[in-house]
């Protein structure tokens, strides 16, 4: 069935022109090959992009190949999990119509997290992969439970939504602290991973969460004409030809599918599904189709920064990307609440 566009969405795309629109994505398309050339170039030891070149073309040292093709994964990585935060950020957002939505308010990190220890502290699993194996589950297992609880039965709600991610939370934080602290060893493993990184891994992780970030972002494509006509409320959507239950149900697994794919690999990382929705949002206003198209392009610029930030900010030492995000996102989230105070 065909679900057509809600008349806001048209009238914010005339208004911002269409022109407009394509300059942001172009501008945020041309800034994400720069941020991926500055992640393949600065590091413990520094290259230009020369040097790059010479090594795309085959022309460089044996040391120099090196260096630089073991920033090939983590520079993808970064790609993937940035484009898969921010589009899972600006889905739930668009779902709840809650504007601090995101994945660790809604239970997907918390659910990663719980299957990380219970891996590490019941299974015997070790390092990054073994870890991932077992974020990925934890994370679609939350993501289910979160949505079985707040769309179920006839009071279903976005309200009812955000408190059922709050409840499963606490929940899984109380196991996670509980297994954690009686488990040393548990404990030395599960602090590494939940900071979040992007070093360490490789492609063999990058391939393994790929399928899943790849169905996400298909259907968070397909979903966006509805979440304009959602927007409208369930009565006028409908009139317009959209399945709410069915619009959400899509919204949210693509939204589940996306952050646990995001937080299995490199771990959880905060605020870069909670800015980057704001922020697109700002410069191509309320149509779905075009916050999702943005916010696939921003969204890796802002983690890949990130993570040159922290690589070069202690060098020869690496600061992971997870502590730089939270220091950039902490003003990025002060400033909505800002907004929010004045809107309301």
């Amino acid at each position: 069935m065909t679900i057509p566009v809600s008349p806001p969405a048209r009238r914010t795309a005339s208004r911002a022109g269409v022109p407009r629109l394509v300059l942001c994505l172009v501008g945020a398309a041309l800034l994400l090959v720069a941020a991926a050339l500055a992640s393949v170039m600065f590091g413990s030891m520094s290259t230009s992009a020369g040097d790059v070149l010479d090594v795309l073309s085959g022309d460089a040292d044996a040391h120099l190949t090196t260096v630089v093709e073991s920033r090939y994964p983590r520079t993808l990585l970064g790609v993937l999990a940035g484009a898969c935060l921010a589009v899972c950020g600006t889905l739930m957002q668009g779902i709840t119509r809650n504007p601090l939505a995101e994945p660790g308010l809604l239970g997907v990190n918390t659910g990663a997290a719980a299957g990380v220890v219970t891996a590490t502290a019941f299974l015997g699993a070790t390092g990054s992969s073994s870890a991932m194996w077992w974020a990925l589950p934890g994370a679609l297992v939350a993501g289910a439970l979160v949505h079985l609880i707040g769309f179920s039965g006839a009071s279903s709600s976005p309200v009812r939504l955000v408190l059922a991610g709050a409840v499963l939370t606490a929940v899984l934080m109380a196991y996670i602290q509980a297994v954690t602290l009686s488990r040393p060893q548990t404990f030395d493993n599960y602090r590494y991973w939940v900071v979040g990184a992007l070093g360490g891994r490789d492609f063999d992780v990058l391939w393994s969460v790929l399928p899943f970030a790849a169905t996400g972002l298909l259907i968070a494509v397909l979903v966006a004409p509805a979440l304009n006509a959602l927007a409208l409320g369930d009565e006028s959507a409908t009139s317009l030809g959209a399945n709410p239950a069915v619009t959400r149900a899509l919204g949210w697994g693509a939204a589940v599918l996306l952050a646990a794919a995001a937080t299995a690999a490199p771990g959880p990382i905060a605020f870069v599904g909670l800015a980057v929705p704001h922020v697109v949002r700002g410069l191509v206003g309320t149509d779905h189709r075009w916050q999702i198209a943005l916010a696939a392009l921003v969204g890796p610029v802002l983690l890949l920064a990130a993570d040159v930030i922290g690589r070069v900010l202690l060098r020869p030492q690496e600061l992971m990307v997870g502590v730089v995000t939270a220091f950039v996102g902490a003003p990025a989230l002060l400033i909505t609440l800002r907004r929010m105070k004045h809107s309301l």
